[in-house]
C-alpha cells in the first residue's frame, strides 16, 4: 500500500514538475509536421529562366539579394489583379478620402503593438488545462469563443433593424 501511494506521489510530482517548465509564448493551435518530412506549404515554383534580349539587360549581381526567377507572391497576386506591384506598399491617392474618413477621430500610432501585447495576455491567460498541454490539445477555438460572432443572431438583429444585406441568404419562405 505504501508503494502505491509513493508511486502516486511520485506522478504527481512528476507532473508538477513538468507543469512548472511550461513557460515560453503559449500556442492554443498546436499544430506540428506529423513527420520529418518537408512543408508542402513552404515550397514555392520558381518562374521559368528567361534570356534578355541582351546580356546587358541583366542586373549586377549582388551577394543575397533577389534572383529574377524567385517568386514574389504578393506582387504577383497585386499584378494579377490590375495593379501595380510596385506600388502595392502605398496608399492610392483615390483612397485618401477613405482614409480621412476612416482616421476622422485620430488614431493611435501604438495599436497594433497595444494590441500584440494583449492577445499574448489573453493567450496565456487561456493556454488550456495541464493535461491540454501536456497533450497538446487545440484549445484556440475555445479560448477565444467569448469573441466570436454570433452570425446568424447578428443577421437576425439587422433584418429586424431594417437593413437590408443583398448578400446574405434569404429569408425562408421568402424565395
Amino acid at each position: 500500500m505504501r508503494a502505491a501511494r509513493g508511486a502516486g506521489a511520485g506522478a504527481a510530482l512528476a507532473m508538477l514538475l513538468l507543469a512548472g517548465c511550461g513557460g515560453g509564448d503559449p500556442k492554443l493551435m498546436n499544430l506540428r509536421a506529423s513527420g520529418p518530412g518537408p512543408d508542402e506549404f513552404g515550397i514555392l515554383p520558381v518562374k521559368p529562366l528567361e534570356i534578355p534580349e541582351t546580356i546587358g539587360a541583366l542586373p549586377p549581381p549582388t551577394p543575397g539579394g533577389a534572383n529574377r526567377a524567385d517568386p514574389n507572391p504578393l506582387g504577383d497576386a497585386v499584378a494579377a489583379l490590375g495593379g501595380s506591384p510596385a506600388a502595392s506598399a502605398a496608399i492610392p491617392a483615390a483612397d485618401a478620402p477613405v482614409v480621412a474618413h476612416a482616421t476622422r477621430f485620430g488614431r493611435d500610432a501604438t495599436i497594433r503593438p497595444t494590441l500584440a501585447a494583449e492577445d499574448y495576455q489573453w493567450r496565456r491567460d487561456n493556454d488550456g488545462r495541464l493535461l491540454e498541454r501536456v497533450f497538446n490539445v487545440n484549445v484556440y477555438f475555445d479560448a477565444y469563443r467569448p469573441m466570436a460572432l454570433d452570425q446568424q443572431a447578428e443577421l437576425a438583429r439587422w433584418r429586424a433593424a431594417g437593413a437590408r444585406n443583398p448578400s446574405a441568404p434569404p429569408v425562408a419562405g421568402r424565395e
